[in-house]
């Protein structure tokens, strides 16, 4: 059957896409979506002057805003009203994840099945909205007191209505988002909210390639730097692919079973992933290295010059600064606990070997129960470690090389894993909605066949 649905893979044309109506129209209305994304991020909150905030985002930028704005394709330097994009439906949804682990009455809700996964669903949406309106509320508050030493106001009337409008317009963008998102996954093609963070992302790229054609046309930047960026870039789209596709094999045994061709014993194989974590570790890495230089950014126009409170800030700030040797170390320790700590989560190797011994199955070698158990939790160990590395490697080279070169490129590795990641999962998803349809098509002619014969 492997083989047989390979072949059918492999056969796919244009011809067997044309035939499939029903992908197409989920195709279209994932485009449509995401194009509604794109024009609500060109729409501002009320009370808010965008040539001013325009302005004063490029001196404002290189901490946790530029990492959310990319993710939201510039609505957050626009400030418009999905300028918090799904970051706090993913945080919510995390924490309700981590929740289900941790907590022994979410792990009660996560075992009832479909009535279960509802509740926690409700919880995430509940926190998400949580989330927005603290976000909102914060991000207000200071709009109002920014630029207030250049002598610029991106706020038009300051005052206690403008932030309860600016919170419930960010709270419905965000909650609206969240929506669209949830339709893309039932009535589209691949993961919703994926895509809506990836078309920000790729909303970005033209603008930061424009950037670098434009420093090579000025003279302030080599042509070569420029092909070996394009060549870097490549080599690791390449790589990502191979890793996110590398898999641990493990071997899983049932007892001989009666068939009609006798005693037969059944074999199948359980996939590890070497990245099981994905990209939330440089997610959670990143925002917690930036956060203190946001802080120092929101409340520097408040602060006083000679407080002690933003001296400390400001030192804090400093050290923590793109490309230095603490921020990369920081950095690289942030995605290693991350990787090991969301994996741990992920993948539950006591919950897994029970499942195994309820139904048989056991691995040749290692006794069922706790021996299988123990034997997940070395192979996970192993497999993380590389996981753990891949990671470093892809977030790490473009922030060191950017650091030492000068350069300010927004597409940096943790965006690369999202659109590639997302970008996979998608065609994947669209093959196997044509391999269903060709499927389809192939019963039908085998029931008119055999109609015919009677």
């Amino acid at each position: 059957m492997a083989s047989a649905a390979e072949q059918m893979a492999s056969n796919i044309s244009l011809g067997s896409f044309g035939k499939a109506t029903e992908l197409k129209k989920r195709l279209w209305f994932t485009i449509g979506a995401l194009i509604l994304f794109r024009l609500l991020s060109f729409v501002p909150i009320p009370g808010i002057d965008p040539h001013a905030m325009a302005a004063l985002y490029q001196t404002q930028s290189g901490g946790v805003l530029d990492f959310f704005n990319t993710f939201s394709g510039g609505a957050l330097e626009r400030m418009s009203i999905v300028a918090l994009g799904v970051m706090p439906y993913i945080t919510a949804s995390i924490v309700v994840q981590l929740g289900s682990t941790l907590y022994p009455s979410w792990q009660a809700l996560k075992k009832e099945g479909e009535t279960g996964r509802k509740k926690l669903n409700q919880y995430t949406r509940y926190l998400t909205v949580l989330l927005t309106v603290i976000q909102g509320y914060l991000i207000a508050s200071g709009l109002e007191g920014l630029g207030a030493k250049q002598g610029i106001a991106a706020v038009v009337e300051p005052g206690m209505l403008f932030r309860v409008a600016a919170t419930i317009s960010l709270v419905g963008g965000t909650l609206f988002l969240m929506w669209i998102g949830e339709q893309i996954t039932s009535r589209g093609i691949g993961n919703g909210v994926s895509l809506i963070i990836m078309a920000g992302i790729v909303a970005r790229l033209p603008t930061a390639i424009a950037q670098l054609f434009e420093g090579v046309r000025t003279g302030s930047m080599d042509s070569i730097v420029v092909l070996g960026i394009i060549a870097l870039t490549v080599v690791l789209v390449l790589f990502i692919c191979f890793m996110e596709r590398a898999q641990r094999r493990v071997l899983i045994q049932y007892p001989k079973r009666q068939t009609v061709r006798g005693m037969q014993q059944e074999r199948s194989h359980l996939p590890l992933k070497i990245n099981t974590a994905g990209v939330i570790p440089p997610i959670f890495a990143s925002s917690l290295l930036l956060m203190p230089l946001t802080v120092v950014q929101m409340l520097g126009a408040r602060a006083q010059s000679g407080s002690s409170s933003s001296e400390w800030l400001i030192t804090i700030s400093t050290f923590l600064q793109h490309g230095s040797p603490a921020y990369l170390t920081l950095y690289a320790a942030g995605i290693i606990f991350f990787c090991f700590f969301y994996t741990a989560v992920q993948f539950n190797s006591e919950e897994t070997s029970e499942n195994l011994k309820r139904h048989g199955g056991f691995i040749p070698g290692i006794r069922p129960g706790k021996a299988t158990e123990l034997y997940f939790d070395y192979l996970l160990n192993r497999i993380t470690v590389i996981g753990a590395a891949y990671l470093v490697i892809i977030c790490l080279v473009p922030e060191f090389l950017s650091a030492q070169a000068g350069l300010n490129f927004r597409l940096g590795g943790t965006s690369l894993l999202i659109v590639v990641n997302v970008t996979m999962d998608t065609v994947s998803q669209i093959q196997s909605h044509l391999i269903a349809h060709q499927y389809g098509d192939l019963i039908k002619k085998a029931k008119l066949k055999g109609a015919k014969r009677r």
